[in-house]
């Protein structure tokens, strides 16, 4: 078993390690209106300073030249109910779509749909189980009279997280302003904060918006279950990166421009996407990529984060870019000043 310790004597290959109290009173229910108006915690890797300020301040630490880089997904309603011809109810969570009409898939009760069985969601739209999967879940062939993602968006529930307690009925404010590519079964988080005003006002500071796609998949919703991570099996999720968003992130590299990263998804999209001499290259393919303490990052000089779950994958790449101690330290500063967690929570900005 590999073992990778920190000054203090911690296991950072431990999962364990990555463990925090978190009251469930800062677990964020609902999103703050406006968008901009969460809070922010600053993190300078130079100082060791933390400071405390609004998300609209952001613009206050982003210079003219740097590329800011966003996930463009938007999300699915991709929670769908049904019956099996039984009449017994089914919930189907679509996660990623391996052609035109078949998708991978958490279903439950799972020990109910067998290979052949099927599952009528609507009159436009039924399913057959046609394979299980290595994670416990199912591929679904469906059947369609119309376009599929016109029925999904009509029949489909919004699938927040299992730690938000009610379905919020807005489904465009768990999509970021700048959503354009159908496919995720889950919101890129960090993104929900902007507003077009906020992105308006930092392109007119000279900051350049680069787009990726990741289409966010089981990944944000699996948690690790091993002792060691690295026996973790990270779920592949698409990406597509183009030519245009290259020209302009290699441009400025070469430049020694900052390129700052909204999300996890975002630096997982643009680490994939790197070679080891620094440059990116449009991709359209799988990633798996995961990143704990220990990676050297090739492209990302700064990231703007929500705070995540204890002992999730993205505790570990934070860690792996701030640094564990010091990431730990900002987590309970988080806490001890009642910031709000997760996906409708306040932001990080770390640089």
């Amino acid at each position: 078993m590999v073992k990778m310790m920190n000054k203090n004597n911690v296991d950072l290959m431990s999962t364990k390690s990555y463990f925090y109290e978190l009251p469930e009173s800062l677990i964020a229910q609902t999103p703050v209106e406006p968008r901009d108006s969460s809070r922010l915690l600053v993190y300078n890797k130079s100082t060791g300073e933390i400071s405390h300020k609004i998300f609209h301040d952001i613009i206050d630490y982003l210079h003219s030249g740097d590329v800011l880089v966003i996930n463009n997904t938007r999300v699915l309603p991709a929670r769908l109910y049904g019956k099996k011809d039984t009449g017994a109810s089914i919930e189907i969570l679509l996660l990623k779509r391996i052609d035109i009409n078949t998708w991978e898939c958490l279903a439950r009760p799972g020990k109910r749909l067998k290979v052949n069985s099927k599952i009528i969601f609507s009159d436009e739209l039924t399913g057959e189980i046609i394979d299980d999967t290595d994670f416990g879940g199912k591929i679904i062939k469906f059947t369609f009279d119309g376009v599929f993602e016109a029925i999904v968006d009509k029949i489909g529930v919004m699938p927040l997280p299992p730690y938000i307690k009610h379905q919020y009925k807005d489904k465009e404010r768990y999509q970021t302003v700048y959503n354009k590519i159908l496919g995720s079964s889950a919101a890129p988080t960090a993104g929900l904060h902007f507003t077009k005003e906020l992105l308006n006002d930092i392109k007119a500071k000279g900051i350049e918006i680069a787009e990726v796609t990741l289409n966010v998949g089981l990944g944000t919703f699996r948690a690790v279950s091993v002792d060691n991570i690295l026996e973790h099996k990270m779920h592949s999720e698409y990406i597509d990166v183009d030519e245009k968003t290259c020209e302009i992130i290699n441009r400025a590299k070469s430049e020694g421009r900052r390129i700052i990263a909204v999300g996890t998804t975002s630096i997982r999209t643009l680490e994939s996407a790197t070679d080891d001499n620094g440059i990116i290259h449009p991709v359209k393919k799988d990633t798996d990529i995961f990143i704990y303490p220990g990676y050297k990052f090739k492209m990302v000089d700064a990231v703007i984060t929500n705070f995540h779950l204890p002992e999730s994958t993205l505790i570990m790449l934070i860690s792996a870019f701030c640094g564990y101690d010091e990431t730990m330290e900002i987590y309970r500063v988080a806490v001890n000043d009642k910031y709000r967690f997760f996906s409708f929570g306040d932001a990080m900005f770390l640089y």
